[in-house]
């Protein structure tokens, strides 16, 4: 039997506010191919998860809240927010499950955030996901601007427009 002991997730937490792009992993499966992704994922204010989706079928992806807030944002095609779900320990929601295939990204509320992640796999880096095209790409201040834009946005806002970097 794996035991996660409460220190070690404050450890990642401290390892996830050190690295630039402010988000750490705890991997319970053994591997990349195991058939269920497990994972506590640290998430640091400022952390960027480009807007992606699963093609293939099949691919639901759970986050449940075990410290901190963050929100799961699903979008249209066109980047317009569909929904918005917050979770946090106390709720009122602890967790969501995003549907295959749905665009979306997740977002850091608070400091020292941690979340269960959940996920059929095998995870394969450049086939598990489609990035959105009206959302920018990893790193810079347009992917900045989107991260400030998305922490407000509420179902029925539109992307910001494209803006050079």
């Amino acid at each position: 039997m794996r035991t996660i002991p409460a220190h070690d997730l404050a450890e990642l937490s401290a390892q996830a506010a050190s690295r630039p792009r402010r988000r750490a992993n705890l991997n319970l499966h053994p591997t990349l191919d195991d058939p269920i992704q497990r994972f506590f994922n640290a998430v640091e204010p400022g952390t960027y998860v480009r807007p992606h989706r699963h093609t293939e079928p099949g691919r639901w992806e759970v986050f449940v809240a075990l410290r901190g807030r963050a929100a799961v944002l699903t979008f249209d095609p066109s980047g317009r927010v569909t929904e918005r779900v917050e979770i946090a320990p106390e709720g009122p929601d602890v967790a969501v499950e995003v549907e295959p295939g749905a665009w979306h990204t997740v977002l850091c509320r608070a400091p020292a955030t941690v979340l269960f992640e959940l996920k059929p796999g095998p995870y394969v880096p450049l086939e598990d996901k489609s990035f959105a095209l009206w959302a920018p790409p990893e790193g810079g201040t347009v992917a900045m601007e989107f991260v400030r834009w998305a922490q407000g946005a509420v179902p029925g806002d539109g992307p910001p427009p494209p803006a050079d970097d």
